[in-house]
């Protein structure tokens, strides 16, 4: 668990505690209330706390004091992949021209960050480089979002076992917005590695909606898009973003048939979990015939098998494989 402060005048306006003292008093009652070792970072703006909470072990806590040369001497041998919206693509096209920590960036003058990376890029580049945070306080209230997290039992290597933490993901926002009547406009996920490091991506689907099975295929491709090799993932995060009322959904009309066969047996499993309880149907992808399981997602067991692409058939909890019970 992080926690990311406050700057020192909020925090003595309404608690009057300055943001060391604060980030003291929320890891103790983390601690003791919740029995969470958390980790945390203090800094003149959002952007520097947040980089310093990520690179704080549990239990400890980073404080960047508001001067230049302490932000200076923070900033300057990291990488620049740590700086927020530089991912690996900016990252190679940095490397590139041997631009390989911030400070090497922050030495570079804004008007060549941007013939490298586009305007808006490139400013924003420079600006992260020297400490200052671009990012605009919004006090409108965020769209309502839900979300859910696969955290595996130890860190997972396999892109298989990834998918399959995805599809459990997407299934369970799926069951979520359908029992609420809501849709999604949007999907987010966020990917939490074995040194404390995390990737957060976004996308936006072509028409909001409900269905596991659209979930599912939008969070594959954020996935894809990321291009891990062998990346040591502790845990998944998916949330759907942006929800709004069923009945404002549209769909855009098909001629293939096949699209609609996983929608139809979507209304079947969710008619079956309401029944008999939601652990009673899943996708196949998530069974097995083996005893070993992997971590539960939800109330429903994550366990090992694949199959084949759109194969519209469900399993029992047990791992039985086989269509829906009769009657549903």
């Amino acid at each position: 668990m992080r926690h990311r402060t406050l700057p020192k005048r909020g925090s003595l306006l309404y608690w009057k505690r300055d943001a060391r003292a604060l980030t003291e008093v929320v890891q103790l009652r983390a601690l003791a209330h919740l029995g969470l070792h958390s980790s945390a970072g203090c800094a003149g703006n959002r952007m520097l706390a947040a980089m310093a909470c990520a690179l704080t072990p549990p239990d400890r806590r980073t404080i960047i004091d508001d001067s230049p040369e302490a932000i200076s001497a923070f900033l300057r041998p990291r990488p620049v992949r740590e700086l927020p919206g530089v991912g690996a693509k900016t990252a190679a096209t940095l490397a590139e021209y041997g631009l390989h920590t911030v400070g090497d960036v922050a030495d570079v003058p804004q008007l060549t960050l941007q013939r490298l990376l586009g305007a808006r890029a490139g400013r924003a580049l420079h600006e992260h480089a020297h400490g200052r945070d671009t990012q605009i306080v919004d006090p409108t209230p965020t769209p309502a979002s839900i979300s859910t997290e696969h955290r595996f039992a130890r860190d997972e290597l396999d892109p298989a076992a990834h998918r399959r933490a995805l599809l459990a993901l997407a299934e369970d926002l799926g069951t979520q917005l359908r029992a609420a009547d809501q849709i999604a406009t949007g999907v987010t996920c966020t990917i939490h590695y074995a040194d404390h490091s995390a990737t957060r991506r976004s996308r936006t689907l072509p028409e909001a909606t409900q269905h596991t099975v659209l979930l599912a295929r939008t969070a594959y491709a954020i996935y894809a898009s990321l291009g891990l090799q062998r990346a040591r993932v502790r845990s998944i995060a998916l949330r759907a973003d942006a929800l709004r009322p069923d009945d404002r959904a549209t769909r855009q009309l098909t001629l293939d048939a096949g699209d609609d066969k996983p929608l139809a047996i979507e209304t079947v499993a969710d008619r079956a979990r309401a029944r008999y309880g939601r652990q009673m149907l899943y996708p196949a992808a998530l069974a097995t015939n083996s005893r070993t399981e992997m971590p539960s997602t939800g109330d429903r067991p994550v366990v090992e098998q694949t199959r084949p692409e759109g194969a519209p058939w469900m399993t029992r909890s047990h791992g039985e494989a086989g269509p829906p019970p009769r009657g549903e």
